[in-house]
């Protein structure tokens, strides 16, 4: 039995190894673009990189951490298949996600903006917006509404517009 006890640690290991790596396809891209927060230059060019590479990359260590589950759940005690089952549940959901655009849940545009003249406007006297002007119709966008959802969609004297920062 002590000759088995090495392999089957090598095997735990490699399906560590390929659970952090489906999981970390979608978790480390959606940690690093997300709305209020700081991104550098060098973790969103991280983050991208590994957006591009999730579904085939998170499908590859997914599967692999499949079979290697499947290999290592007969010789495990109870506590080690609860710690597979909720991994293997974590993998399986991290190798959906990749393939969905959540970005765009979390930065989905204004269909239609609605807006009050400025006599009607609650905003403080020295809240920043974005305007604009174009023939007779001039509009002022809220940077507090901006910084959400980054894109309005309007129609501005006839002319359909997106505004975005």
């Amino acid at each position: 039995m002590r000759e088995a006890y090495p392999q089957n640690r090598l095997l735990w290991l490699l399906w560590a190894v390929s659970a952090l790596a489906a999981i970390g396809f979608f978790f480390i891209p959606a940690f690093i673009i997300r709305p209020f927060a700081h991104q550098s230059p060098r973790g969103l060019l991280v983050a991208m990189a590994l957006r591009d590479r999730a579904p085939w990359g998170a499908l590859a260590a997914g599967l692999l951490c499949l079979l290697l589950a499947l290999m290592l759940w007969q010789a495990a005690n109870l506590w080690r298949r609860i710690a597979l089952g909720l991994v293997m549940v974590l993998v399986v959901f991290s190798t959906v996600m990749v393939r969905m655009n959540y970005f765009e849940w979390m930065f989905h545009p204004v269909p239609s903006a609605q807006f009050q003249s400025e006599t009607q406007s609650k905003l403080d006297n020295g809240e920043m917006i974005m305007a604009m002007r174009f023939g007779a119709d001039a509009r002022a966008y809220p940077i507090s509404e901006m910084a959400y959802h980054h894109v309005f969609n309007d129609v501005v004297e006839g002319v359909p517009v997106v505004v975005t920062y």
